[in-house]
């Protein structure tokens, strides 16, 4: 198989004619002094190359390889330390990280294009950095002036990776049972007994120390608080100590990512420093956990881009049947791509893809304008729209990726059952997706208990104007589409306000219904994110043709055959809770 290209142009597209990246950049004067889109193009253009050329390579040979543990230190793959030195002097870990610790400053809109880059090389790979960039996105925003000059730089530099430490084994999604313990000391350090689970990068030989941020309950407290815990002392100069009691019980095996090290972590009076207020620690962790999830579904996203170049190169090459009606070339046999089916899958990944990299830059957009917008009320209302997105960014792209790889399976055949052609890896590497950092189903209740029905459809209903405002710009050609959708916005908003007259009455009925409302504002979402494409693609006066009519015809296949799927899921939300409670426990 050729090397996964980076899709560039799309990028490009996205940032310069959809989203107009650089009125929105000079709105936020942070970004404005750092960025524009020439910059950002051969930032792509960069991280593209690296991308295709030093981390792809290790994708197979990682996954076959795997980490190994031998009982006190953690290796990760055959060239992955090198590779992952070279992406920290590259400035890749710090791209979006804070200016003043030595970090790049960029908006989050470019970053999350550089984030499906890489997950596109190697999803195992790109979560150690993923987890860092994370775990310093949290410390710059909660902890100590004291904290942040000692941690920082070395975080962003790569010097040090991150992890984020949350479960145990009787505490997974339900953190309140976290058992792991911490003890005031007297030169105001903490000191943290217990085990945590499942802790992606937990410890690994890319770096020379690790720094756990770690849940934890202050001793003679009920509450969750959240420590920094870093795997070597550190000294008021930066400098590595003593080992800190921080150590490795195992490391897990697992369906995928197998060069990923997702690790049983011990704390034996290890040293840890307070992040945030005692007994806030959740607040302050999910500063981190919003990133990640979006960082979670864009896995999902990058996985779907690399199916879907593998898959349609082979469509093309692979001679199997006839075409309906006879070859038309006198072939014995004709390539894949001429047959209905396979090209069924194959628009459907195309279109859910491109849609899901739209979804991705706004999602980025939203918590660059709620961190960086000088006027109040466009940071509150960037605030609400971002935590609208998230669970829909992490629960919808991680789905409709997995979709997509196994889409691109079946494209395949027999041949995508085997490990020589490379596309059963993205389905293993890719599930995992849909359950850590918040299962998809809590991701769902999440929406549509706190985000939509929590402000009793305030947000989403303002949320819905400002795509209506967005939509009074689209030509004439696009009326019909432009009609279906505004229909089914009026029906998601009308099925959703009927779900919360309901809720205090049937407190089941959320949980019952959560995912097919998500599922149907994804879809919904994307039909809009359509909408626009197709209509500045046949707007703008630089693009090629080819890249114009591609975007009008995957935008009427996307109207014809996937935007009806709203109407589906609402039918399922409107049928409401009865169906699935009444069925007593034991039954099943």
């Amino acid at each position: 198989m050729n090397p996964i290209q980076a899709p560039t142009l799309e990028m490009n597209f996205l940032l310069q004619q959809v989203f107009e990246a650089d009125h929105v950049w000079q709105t936020l004067p942070a970004i404005a002094e750092l960025l524009d889109l020439d910059t950002a193009a051969a930032i792509l253009e960069e991280g593209a190359k690296f991308c295709g050329e030093q981390i792809q390579p290790l994708n197979r040979a990682g996954d076959e390889q795997g980490v190994c543990f031998d009982g006190t230190q953690v290796k990760t793959p055959d060239g992955y330390p090198n590779v992952f030195r070279q992406y920290a002097e590259g400035g890749w870990v710090g791209l979006c990280g804070e200016p003043e610790y030595g970090g790049m400053g960029m908006p989050k809109m470019l970053g999350v294009l550089l984030d499906e880059m890489g997950y596109s090389a190697s999803n195992a790979f790109t979560l150690y950095g993923a987890l860092t960039a994370g775990a310093a996105l949290c410390i710059h925003a909660h902890g100590t002036e004291e904290l942040k000059a000692l941690y920082l730089p070395k975080l962003y530099s790569g010097e040090w990776a991150g992890a984020m430490d949350m479960t145990e084994p009787q505490a997974g999604s339900d953190l309140r049972n976290i058992a792991t313990r911490a003890v005031p000391q007297a030169d105001g350090s903490y000191r943290i007994n217990g085990s945590k689970m499942f802790i992606t990068g937990g410890d690994h030989d890319l770096t020379s120390n690790v720094i756990h941020l770690v849940l934890a309950k202050i001793q003679g407290s009920d509450g969750i608080s959240l420590f920094l815990v870093p795997k070597f002392k550190v000294n008021a100069a930066g400098d590595l100590g003593d080992a800190n009691g921080v150590t490795v019980g195992a490391v897990e095996h697992k369906m995928g990512l197998k060069g990923s090290a997702t690790c049983v972590m011990n704390y034996d009076d290890a040293q840890g420093y307070l992040i945030g207020r005692a007994n806030r620690g959740l607040v302050c962790m999910f500063t981190m956990m919003n990133y990640e999830r979006l960082s979670i579904g864009i896995q999902g996203l990058g996985s779907a881009q690399s199916a879907y170049q593998m898959a349609a190169e082979y469509a093309k090459e692979r001679l199997q049947g006839l075409a309906a009606g006879g070859s038309t070339t006198g072939a014995q046999a004709d390539p894949l791509i001429v047959h209905g089916d396979v090209r069924r899958m194959l628009l459907n990944i195309r279109a859910l893809t491109e849609a899901g990299r739209a979804l991705a830059v706004m999602t980025g957009m939203q918590l660059d304008r709620a961190k960086y917008a000088a006027v109040d009320a466009d940071k509150q209302q960037a605030t609400r729209f971002a935590a609208l997105l998230t669970p829909v960014a992490k629960a919808f792209l991680s789905d409709r990726g997995f979709d997509a790889c196994v889409m691109a399976q079946q494209v395949f055949g027999g041949h995508g059952y085997i490990s020589e052609t490379g596309v059963e890896q993205l389905v293993r590497d890719t599930r995992i997706a849909q359950i850590y950092e918040g299962t998809n189903g809590i991701q769902a209740i999440d929406f549509l208990g706190r985000k939509l029905a929590g402000d009793n459809l305030v947000t989403v209903t303002e949320f819905f104007a400002m795509l209506r405002q967005q939509q009074q710009s689209c030509a004439p050609a696009f009326a019909q589409e432009l009609q279906q959708l505004q229909t089914l916005q009026q029906q998601f908003l009308d099925v959703i306000a009927s779900i919360n007259q309901q809720k205090h009455d049937k407190p089941a009925l959320i949980n019952a219904v959560a995912v097919d409302a998500l599922d149907a504002f994804g879809y919904l979402l994307y039909g809009h994110f359509w909408l626009m494409m197709a209509d500045r693609a046949l707007k703008a006066t630089t693009l090629p043709a080819a890249f114009v009519s591609g975007k009008q015809q995957l935008c009427r296949y996307y109207f014809a055959k996937l935007l009806p799927r709203v109407a589906s899921h609402l039918a399922v939300v409107a049928a409401g809770d009865d169906s699935v409670m009444q069925p007593a426990a034991d039954w099943f």
